[in-house]
């Protein structure tokens, strides 16, 4: 198992390309279980949940060439067996993306219950509501949910209780290949869901009303992609860059980036006092540090809210503002697992419930800290290089779900980063 080694407080300068999105590629791989052809993809990221869908989707029968340096990606979606293992889909969370295609393209699915993060329930019942609304038989059973279409796949109308990103995926998955018009109310909105409807408009879906919390499809059949599917920016890899330049006080520019979809990030950032200067319609961005920053209230909200994946890295940044600063957690009931960590780092955080009360301005100090998911492993790094001495960062694999070597991108800038074996 990697540990990373960061010897913080290390002016940093360059540009730095921002990876493919995580979020994007994934429902995009899973997608080609729809099609008979193969399918073509362009600029997906190297990460450990780009290997676990690939082997997922190799598991069930499919074939797959992936060129890591240039990103490119071919699938022939030949399927033998209609089987999500456990193996495979207790390593990411997104792997309950294999229930709508399977069910919708073969009439039966037999898919585990999903693990990845432990930040808290994200229930897969919105999901199993939706198949059985939509004539599938679904019963969950020895840690697998198993579902089968007894007649058709019909259109329904399909409300959220609450908004659900994988849940609206799978049902725009389903909707493609359903008799008659599926309407999903309160529907996600975040870019990541469009982008999927757009690819399905492409291959001849009719979707109306991407982007708003109503999405209605009208099921047909689908037409292979004319050409490669390309995969846009990672927007939470956007503000996490953004995040290591405030924290390291250095002028980075930002090539690649997803600047429009992050809106609510960079008001925040901005608010702090963080220079941020857009160009290139937003693809790219200046980042000027500034000498002081000013504490803030933010809430994490779905989208167009200020997203949870970044509510860690924000965390950190507070640490720097002059006052305290409040961070509320509105989507996940236990993600606040890394402020014990930022404390053995010297951060001043309190938590109550879903609140994080930040005292500014820390001074932090190294100290040996562990990763316990994704965005609290991004949220360690940018700590570690804000703080005084050498930290060492234990159970990365978490970072390399997400983020296309990011320490290797820091080395580049400047930073000392050294990846050893523990």
């Amino acid at each position: 198992m990697d540990a990373l080694q960061i010897t913080g407080q290390r002016p940093l300068s360059g540009r730095v390309s921002i990876s493919g999105s995580k979020n994007t590629a994934l429902p995009f791989l899973f997608a080609s279980l729809l099609f008979d052809q193969e399918l073509s993809f362009e600029n997906i990221p190297r990460l450990w949940d780009i290997e676990t869908t690939l082997k997922l989707l190799e598991d069930m029968g499919c074939s797959y060439s992936w060129d890591k340096e240039s990103g490119k990606v071919r699938i022939l979606p030949r399927v033998t067996q209609k089987i999500a293992s456990y193996d495979w889909v207790k390593k990411m969370r997104a792997g309950i993306l294999a229930l709508g295609p399977l069910v919708a393209k073969y009439g039966e699915a037999k898919v585990s219950l999903p693990g990845g993060c432990a930040i808290g329930a994200r229930p897969v019942n919105f999901h199993l509501e939706a198949l059985k609304r939509m004539g599938a038989k679904v019963e969950v059973e020895q840690g697998y949910i198993r579902a089968s279409v007894p007649s058709c796949l019909r259109g329904a109308q399909i409300v959220f209780p609450e908004v659900s990103v994988t849940g609206t995926e799978n049902v725009l998955y389903l909707g493609a290949l359903a008799e008659g018009e599926t309407v999903i109310e309160n529907a996600a909105m975040e870019p990541e869901v469009v982008a999927l409807g757009e690819l399905l408009q492409t291959c001849g879906v009719q979707i109306e009303g991407l982007k708003t919390s109503t999405i209605k499809i009208k099921g047909s059949k689908l037409k292979p992609p004319a050409k490669a599917i390309s995969i846009p920016a990672d927007r939470i890899e956007t503000g996490t860059w953004i995040s290591i330049a405030m924290a390291t006080q250095s002028e980075l520019t930002l090539e690649n980036a997803a600047g429009p979809e992050l809106a609510a990030v960079l008001k925040a950032f901005r608010k702090m006092g963080l220079g941020i200067t857009e160009k290139e319609d937003g693809r790219t961005l200046i980042i000027t540090p500034k000498s002081s920053y000013e504490a803030i209230s933010v809430e994490t909200e779905c989208f167009p809210g200020f997203p949870t994946d970044m509510q860690a890295q924000a965390l950190v940044n507070m640490c720097q503002a002059e006052g305290i600063s409040h961070m509320r957690e509105n989507i996940f009931e236990n993600r606040f697992m890394h402020v014990a960590e930022l404390r053995r780092l010297g951060a001043k955080i309190e938590v109550e419930g879903n609140l994080a009360r930040v005292e500014g301005p820390t001074h932090l100090k190294a100290a040996p800290i562990m990763a316990t998911d994704l965005r609290a492993s991004a949220s360690l790094v940018v700590a570690a290089l804000m703080a005084e001495g050498t930290s060492t960062i234990s159970r990365i694999y978490h970072l390399d779900r997400g983020y296309d070597h990011l320490d290797k991108k820091l080395q580049k800038l400047g930073a000392q980063v050294t990846r050893v074996a523990q």
